[in-house]
């Protein structure tokens, strides 16, 4: 037998399932209010809007180095830096460093992020989780990311392990704040309705509260994986022979300003990337659970 309405609200909307719409609000009418787009609001223009800056930056950075207002061994030339690029990628360099440096971010971020999720549900459900792991985490957050450099050597050796370990780290504590937070303020009328139609437990978070809070959950991946790659440089440090980090120490100690450059180059553009699909991402699931 179904649970009886709640007094004072409307009936909630059920999905297919017959459960609880996950984006129910006992104070609406499950009506759709009209939304008003703008130009902005299409791709395309968005699109050449965003690439404006990036192109005026480009065009300065040329003009300061054709008009000679710094010096070469300064600020190289985009055409230099490109020079560059082609070098180590018709060496077979530039691929591995892309390649490996990358290899290393998912695998630290995935495994970063998933411990993340976990923790933060504990403490963001539970009181008792609250109390006992917040504190310890909080100050654990508070630690530099090179300090963990020596540490990490000392405990993994230099290999793979003590890298991917220490962009983990880097990945875990934006999912675990933003995630926890996010769980302790989901709307608890959401919660009751859920309640009323027998879910407890996994069943629950997995209905109800995983779903109210997506865009928070989203957010902290998306921040998880910019730490991720701030964190693979700190990460390429111990002693690594490949790889972008090491493409930027390798570059500096040389003088090379135009690897250095390039690497920087290849790094914005390989967070904005995988931060995109985490975009793409978003929106399938918002449309599959909202």
């Amino acid at each position: 037998m179904s649970a009886p309405p709640v007094v004072g609200t409307s009936t909630p909307i059920l999905d297919q399932d017959g459960r609880p719409h996950r984006a129910f609000n006992p104070f609406d009418n499950g009506s759709r209010r009209p939304s008003s787009k703008g130009p902005l609001d299409r791709r395309g223009t968005r699109t050449v809007v965003g690439l404006l800056l990036p192109l005026a930056l480009l065009a300065l950075w040329q003009w300061v180095t054709s008009a000679g207002l710094v010096a070469p061994y300064q600020l190289p030339s985009p055409a230099s830096v490109w020079d560059a690029a082609v070098d180590l990628a018709q060496r077979g360099l530039l691929g591995q460093y892309v390649a490996i440096s990358t290899q290393r971010v998912l695998i630290g971020f995935a495994i970063g992020s998933a411990i993340g999720l976990v923790l933060s549900a504990v403490v963001g459900l539970s009181r008792l989780g609250d109390a006992l792991l917040a504190p310890t985490l909080g100050g654990i957050r508070s630690v530099p990311s090179l300090a963990w450099v020596p540490l990490l050597i000392l405990w993994m050796g230099i290999g793979e392990d003590s890298k991917i370990t220490l962009i983990a780290i880097g990945a875990f504590f934006p999912v675990y704040t933003t995630v926890a937070a996010a769980l302790r303020h989901v709307d608890a009328h959401l919660v009751e309705v859920g309640r009323a139609y027998g879910l407890r437990g996994a069943r629950l978070f997995a209905g109800v509260q995983l779903p109210a809070v997506l865009p928070s959950v989203v957010s902290g991946l998306r921040l998880a994986m910019a730490q991720s790659w701030l964190f693979l440089v700190a990460a390429e440090l111990i002693a690594s022979s490949m790889g972008l980090g090491f493409l930027l120490v390798d570059s500096g100690n040389n003088g090379r300003v135009d690897r250095i450059l390039l690497a920087i180059v290849a790094l914005a553009l390989l967070g904005k990337l995988t931060d995109s699909l985490i975009g793409l991402a978003e929106k399938y699931l918002l449309k599959r659970w909202a």
